[in-house]
Formats: structure tokens, C-alpha cells, sequence
């Protein structure tokens, strides 16, 4: 494995009913705060009545952004920087899943920035300081809660590209599994999905000696497989929720990966698909995912071996490691069409009438990918067999 060294500041704070602990956390950083949400779900489900008054109790004096988009838009980002300039805004609270919290991200960082937020997604400039902020989460997909990562959609130019710095790490996290009984059958499938995608991308790399990386790569695709049924039969069962909740925050807050690159071509090739189309992130994580292991199991075939044989339980008696790769892969869209995720771009209605422009979009920064460099001929080859 390579050098590396391990930082994560944010401090996770689990289980049924630590909400309270914002009457602790808040206090800390200022009374002035921007309160960021999305849709009408945290109000219908109460949430948003039990935070405000949490707030009320603190003395805090409140401003809101609702509205975040499921695909955050960089013009809403700008409202809330407007807002955080303009008020003096101490600190920023991110009620919701991903979106929002990637959406506070950046307002977090631009607040502090004296261009145009967009830059620092264009990675134009670096951010280098941003106004603190905490997240409540209301759902399992991102891990966005615990790491300082974000992706940002500009759908007047149809571009949607990830960034981040050391200083949009979340100060706090909030994670009460019931804050996710409400969240629908499809979104929760979305969330499933995106998970393991996030473990999939750090477990196809080049990096020799992760013996226990991989073992934890394999035991929580493993685990999330075995509860997402359970889960999905049972949406309100609180400890399928609480499993598959803290499953999405360790896929991705670093200590999966120490010691080697994951690929993420994947993630670019579907933020290049929803950036045109505005699908739900892990509908086309579903779709494109397996396309892309079939068109790079010749890289490395023994990695997929193994995880046909681990995770898949594929019996590798008689087979080349090509063999067993094309099985595990077979078993991973069964699972993700069991689950009842999307298996073809045909399924959001989209044809390849603008494939050539999702290709453009995907390699706007060149070739990529870090298990194998994805060059544009297998872009459109990987979107072709998605159709």
C-alpha cells in the first residue's frame, strides 16, 4: 500500500434522539445561523419543528435557504452565499441527505470567497476558508455527512463536477436513524445503491497489499446487502435504518481507502448523464456501473475474481478469472434489479440523441479514471452498452 496519512475532523454523533446535542454543538461557533434545506419533507415529517425549536432554545437567530435541489443547482448556492454575506452569518445548518449538505458546502466556502462561487467547483480557485457548519441528516447515500466533498450542478450550462477542500469538512454530523423512517422506497433504493457504488470505486484500484482494506470493502458491500431487503420490506424498522445509515458514512469518509486511490471514473461518467438529464445520482450509478466493469475487466481480472468469489459467492471451481469476474458482475445487476433499481438509460426515457454531448461533458478535464484512464471512444462505448 502507499504512504498516507488519516484526518477527519468531524465529529459523528449516532442514535435516537441526539438532536439535542445542537443545543451543545451550535453554541460553539456563534448565534447568527443559516438554516439549509431542501423540499417539503422535513416539515412534514417534523423535523423541521423539532430544529427550530432547538434553535429557539440557544437563542439563535435564524435564516433559511429551503429548496435545494436533489441535484444541488450553483445558483442556489448563491443565494445562500448572498444571505451569508449579507447577514454576517456565523454558521450554517444542513438539514437533509447529500444535496443539501453538498449545497452548504459550497455555500460554506463561497461565503468566504470574494469571487464567483463557481470557480471554486472549476476548481479556478482553491477554497482556503469557509463558515463552520453542522448536518442533521435525513438520509443514507452520500456519505457526504463525513467528508469534505461535494458535487455542484450548473444546469444553465448542463455541468455537474465534484470538488472539495480540507476546510468543507462538516464540523458535526447528526445522524438519528429515525430522521430517515420517512424516506421513500425509491430514494431509499437510490441511497443503497449509491453506497456500495462509493465501495465499489475504492475497491477497483492498482495498489498491491490492502489485504484489510479489501476484507472491509467486502464486509459492508456484504452487510448492506444483506439488510437492504430486510430494509426495504420494513421501512420504518429502526435497526435496518440504523445499519444501513452508518453503512453509507463509513463508504466514504476516508478510512475505507488509506493507502490507495479507488477508480471514480463511474461517478464522473454519471454526473456527466445527470447534468444533461436530471436522473437521480444513484439511478444512474445503477445503470452505468456494471457497464463499466465489463468494459475494464481485462485490467485486472483477478480483482473482479475476488469479488465474485467474496462478496457474490460465485463458485470459481473450472473458471478463468474472466469467467468469474463476468459472473460476480451478473450477480451485482441481479441484486440492483432486485432491489427494483434501474438497469437501462432507457429507463429514464433518454435515448442516445445526446450521447455525444454527455461524452463532451465527461471528458471536459481529459482522460480519467484511476484503475484504467477512460479515454472518450470508451466513454461513448460505456453509455452505448447503458442505453
Amino acid at each position: 500500500m502507499e504512504n498516507f496519512t488519516f484526518w477527519n475532523p468531524t465529529i459523528l454523533i449516532f442514535g435516537k434522539g441526539q438532536l439535542e446535542q445542537l443545543k451543545t454543538e451550535i453554541p460553539r461557533y456563534g448565534k447568527k445561523v443559516l438554516l439549509v434545506y431542501g423540499g417539503g419533507s422535513i416539515k412534514r415529517s417534523g423535523l423541521y419543528e423539532n430544529v427550530t425549536s432547538l434553535l429557539k432554545e440557544i437563542g439563535a437567530e435564524v435564516f433559511e435557504l429551503p429548496g435545494v435541489e436533489p441535484n444541488p443547482r450553483i445558483t442556489t448556492a448563491r443565494k445562500g452565499i448572498e444571505i451569508c454575506k449579507k447577514e454576517d452569518i456565523d454558521f450554517l445548518l444542513a438539514v437533509g441527505g447529500g444535496s443539501v449538505i453538498d449545497c452548504t458546502k459550497l455555500i460554506a466556502a463561497g461565503a468566504k470567497y470574494d469571487g464567483d462561487a463557481w470557480d471554486l467547483v472549476m476548481k479556478k480557485a482553491l477554497a482556503t476558508d469557509a463558515l463552520p457548519f453542522g448536518t442533521v441528516l435525513t438520509l443514507a447515500a452520500t456519505g457526504s455527512e463525513m467528508n469534505p466533498g461535494s458535487v455542484i450542478t450548473n444546469w444553465e450550462t448542463n455541468e455537474k463536477y465534484g470538488w472539495g477542500s480540507a476546510v468543507t469538512y462538516p464540523k458535526f454530523s447528526i445522524l438519528d436513524p429515525v430522521n430517515t423512517f420517512t424516506v421513500p422506497r425509491n430514494q431509499t433504493i437510490y441511497g443503497i445503491v449509491d453506497m456500495m457504488s462509493h465501495v465499489l470505486e475504492h475497491y477497483f484500484h492498482l495498489e498491491e497489499n490492502t489485504p484489510y482494506q479489501d476484507r472491509m470493502c467486502e464486509s459492508l458491500l456484504i452487510t448492506v446487502m444483506e439488510t437492504a431487503p430486510k430494509l426495504l420490506e420494513d421501512l420504518e424498522n429502526y435497526d435496518h435504518r440504523a445499519t444501513i445509515l452508518y453503512g453509507g458514512t463509513m463508504a466514504l469518509n476516508g478510512i475505507l481507502n488509506m493507502g490507495y486511490r479507488g477508480d471514480w471514473a463511474t461517478h464522473n461518467l454519471e454526473h456527466a448523464v445527470s447534468a444533461v438529464y436530471d436522473i437521480p445520482h444513484g439511478g444512474g450509478l445503477a445503470i452505468l456501473f456494471p457497464n463499466w466493469m465489463k468494459h475494464n475487466l481485462n485490467v485486472k481480472p483477478e480483482r473482479f475474481k475476488q469479488l465474485a468469489e467474496r462478496v457474490f459467492g460465485v463458485d470459481a471451481d473450472g473458471k478463468s478469472a474472466e469467467e468469474l469476474g463476468l459472473e460476480g458482475i451478473q450477480k451485482l445487476r441481479e441484486f440492483w434489479n432486485s432491489i427494483g433499481a434501474p438497469a437501462r438509460l432507457a429507463d429514464y426515457d433518454i435515448d442516445d440523441s445526446k450521447i455525444d454531448l454527455m461524452a463532451d461533458r465527461a471528458m471536459a478535464n481529459g482522460e480519467f479514471g484511476n484503475f484504467t484512464q477512460l479515454n472518450r471512444e470508451d466513454v461513448l462505448a460505456i453509455y452505448r452498452a447503458s442505453l
